[in-house]
Parts: structure tokens; sequence; C-alpha cells
């Protein structure tokens, strides 16, 4: 017989149609490994979200085509999970051919503070444009929105952050934000002396 109707197991068609990967919050290794096994034992889509230990298995990680969502970084080791907390991970882990976006887990780090994390992992060593396609391109389609935003194409959405200096930089201000093709902050010129 047809089981009854359950939403819930609905909402799952996504994932087994790898239409939506699986999110796997893991930061020690051999949980990433874990997460892996059931992705591959389940033919799953798999994203590895913190990623805290990643840097310790990176090749496996690449060769998986698993891809990391790194961080939060800029914070304390508040748990044992946190112990090889390092700021070079997001780093190592797209020299070696991995799909990185770098994320704030906001309110944990306040999201203001992204550009901060990815100024930080270039100084331990990530490359610049890794780093910017780490807080947009890669981040855009590994959460599965890159048709709408994450890169400056046509038919996407309008949204952009103006800056008087390099994004990374810490005394480079927003000069102006657009979103939707209108301007909806634009530093007055008093603000800019």
């Amino acid at each position: 017989d047809k089981p009854d109707y359950d939403i819930k197991m609905e909402a799952l068609l996504g994932v087994l149609n790898k239409e939506i990967p699986i999110k796997a919050h893991a930061h020690r290794a051999d949980d990433i490994l874990t997460a892996i096994r059931i992705a591959k034992e389940f033919d799953l889509k798999l994203t590895i979200e913190h990623c805290t230990e990643g840097h310790l298995i990176a090749d496996i990680l690449r060769d998986e085509g698993v891809s990391a969502i790194v961080g939060p970084y800029l914070t304390d080791r508040s748990k044992i999970e946190l112990r090889n907390l390092s700021i070079k991970t997001p780093g190592i882990l797209a020299k070696a051919g991995v799909k990185v976006a770098i994320m704030t887990d906001h309110p944990c780090m306040p999201i203001q503070y992204l550009s901060l994390a990815a100024a930080m992992a270039v100084r331990e060593g990530m490359d610049e444009a890794e780093a910017m396609k780490a807080i947009t391109i890669n981040a855009a389609e590994l959460t599965g929105i890159d048709d709408r935003v994450g890169s400056i194409e046509p038919g996407k959405d309008a949204d952009i952050v103006i800056f008087d200096g390099h994004p990374f930089e810490l005394k480079t201000r927003v000069v102006n934000t657009i979103i939707n093709g209108k301007v909806v902050y634009e530093r007055n010129k008093n603000e800019r002396d």
C-alpha cells in the first residue's frame, strides 16, 4: 500500500533527488569522515559546515568532491571539538582543491565581520581571489542560490556594495549599498571627509 502523505518525509525528496545538499555540521575530522561515509552510502550531495579540522583531511575532502563552509574561526575554543581550530583552514582546503565558503555562523560571530574573516584567511595563506570567492560566488553555489546572487551578471539580483578601498582592508568603509538596483545607503559627503 502507498504510505499516507507525510509532509516531513516529502521534504526529504529534494535531498534524495540530489536537488538539496545535506548540510553536515561537523568540526572533528572523524565526524567529517562519518558524514562523508553516510552521504556515500545513501548517494547524497553533501557540504560540511564548520569543517574545523578539514585541514587535517583536505586531500580526502578533495578526492570525495566534498565542499566546505568553514567557520566561524574568530571565536574562542569553547568546546573540545574546536581544539584544532585554525584560521589557516580555508587556505589549506582551497589550495588542496576543495571548494570553500567562509561563514560567520551569525550570531556566534556577527555577520558584519565576514570580510574580516576573509582578510584573516588571506593573511594566513589563502589566495586573495579564493577568499573573495569564498564570501561571494562559492557561498552562493554551496547554498544553492547562485542563480540569483554571488556574482555580477545579467539577470541576477542587483545587490552591490561599493567601498572606498579594498574590502579586506580594515580601514575600508562602505560608500554605497545598492539593493535590487536601488541605492539604499550613501555615505554623505561630510562622512567621507
